[in-house]
């Protein structure tokens, strides 16, 4: 009995105890969580609530389940950036199963994955990136267990589910037409609670932000109609995108290497579907904020939104799409974009007659209007 009470005491250690032991200051840790307030659009003085949540939680059990996918949700998350404990997200959770990252192996890893189940029941989080398929259990399956039935028995007592990448989010790559998997989104496979946390990858930041905001506050954050946190998807990429004031004033690059591709104009004639998809990628930016697709010269693809790979085409815009685009993308969406898109072209020569208009009728004496 004495041999286990100090191993006892480890494990009900709250994160605030276990940071002051490694030498943590408070200081670095309110850093962080300012860091945190600002990626996750909090108010400055939500930093002190993130530091005494955190400070209070006990590490997290997560169990990472990876199904039809290319691990590129994984490379993005181990690439995740902060202020100078970057890593300190890490010491938040007990990663206790990830095919990718864990040393175990066969019965041994799914052992890992049993226990953390049964130590943590209904407290522990889910991790999934990968799209299901329900065509045959046969497509993809791990340790001789289908991905449904892996997915199912894993979210049974599970706290919570964070959907990571466009296949757990919506079907994704694997989900494109025409789905010889029957690929499905985890959303549609259970009645848990499913963050959804989109894109190909999506930002590491927005990952790691929604774990430290779940830790912190017990909770999950605002969410969007397609259960996005609103911090990271509220706002369109062309809401944010440097390049608009190209756009509304019409002024289009033709090709990728055209003059106006050279001086930087908007990129929504050669594909740019910014105007219909959200995510964070104009404002947090990649690798460390240094660029996004956009600022490298390149039209977003969309990724973030459902059925993104159908999209019409990465090159044509977003007024002539094709296959079952408007199925998925938000037609009405689509269909406003390529209208605002042709306002823009000549909206100078429209404000010129609203001008002419107005003067015109100043001009006019009201019996003649009436």
């Amino acid at each position: 009995m004495a041999d286990n009470k100090p191993q006892n005491n480890k494990a009900n250690q709250t994160l605030g105890e276990m940071l002051t032991e490694r030498g943590v200051s408070r200081r670095s840790f309110l850093k962080f969580a300012s860091y945190t307030a600002s990626i996750m659009a909090l108010p400055a003085t939500a930093a002190t609530a993130i530091a005494d949540g955190l400070a209070k939680a006990r590490r997290q059990s997560v169990i990472w389940l990876s199904f039809q996918e290319c691990t590129g949700c994984t490379e993005s998350i181990t690439r995740a950036s902060a202020p100078s404990i970057e890593d300190l997200i890490f010491d938040f959770i007990s990663l206790d199963y990830h095919h990718t990252l864990q040393n175990a192996s066969g019965h041994a890893a799914e052992a890992a994955r049993e226990q953390a189940m049964e130590e943590n029941a209904g407290d522990y989080l889910v991790v999934v990136d990968g799209s299901i398929p329900l065509a045959n259990d046969g497509y993809s399956t791990i340790a001789g267990i289908s991905n449904r039935q892996m997915f199912e028995e894993t979210v049974a007592n599970a706290k919570a589910i964070i959907a990571v990448g466009s296949c757990a989010t919506f079907g994704g790559i694997p989900g494109a037409n025409p789905n010889p998997t029957g690929a499905v989104a985890v959303s549609g496979l259970t009645d848990k609670p499913v963050i959804n946390i989109s894109g190909c990858p999506p930002i590491p930041e927005a990952m790691t932000g929604t774990i430290a905001y779940l830790l912190s506050f017990a909770d999950i954050p605002e969410l969007d109609h397609l259960g996005r946190p609103k911090a990271f998807f509220g706002e369109a990429i062309h809401d944010r995108c440097y390049r608009r004031p190209f756009y509304e004033k019409g002024m289009f690059a033709k090709s990728f290497d055209d003059e106006g591709a050279r001086q930087g104009w908007c990129l929504y004639e050669v594909g740019c579907k910014g105007p219909v998809t959200y995510n964070a990628c104009a404002t947090l930016k990649w690798n460390g904020g240094v660029s996004f697709p956009i600022q490298s010269g390149h039209g977003c693809l969309g990724c973030s939104e459902p059925g993104f790979w159908d999209m019409g085409g990465f090159y044509k815009p977003l007024s002539t799409p094709t296959g079952d685009a408007l199925k998925y993308a938000a037609g009405a969406a689509v269909a406003g974009a390529a209208i605002g898109a042709a306002s823009a072209i000549s909206v100078r020569s429209k404000r010129d007659k609203v001008m002419k208009a107005a003067a015109a009728a100043a001009t006019t004496p009201a019996e003649e209007t009436e």
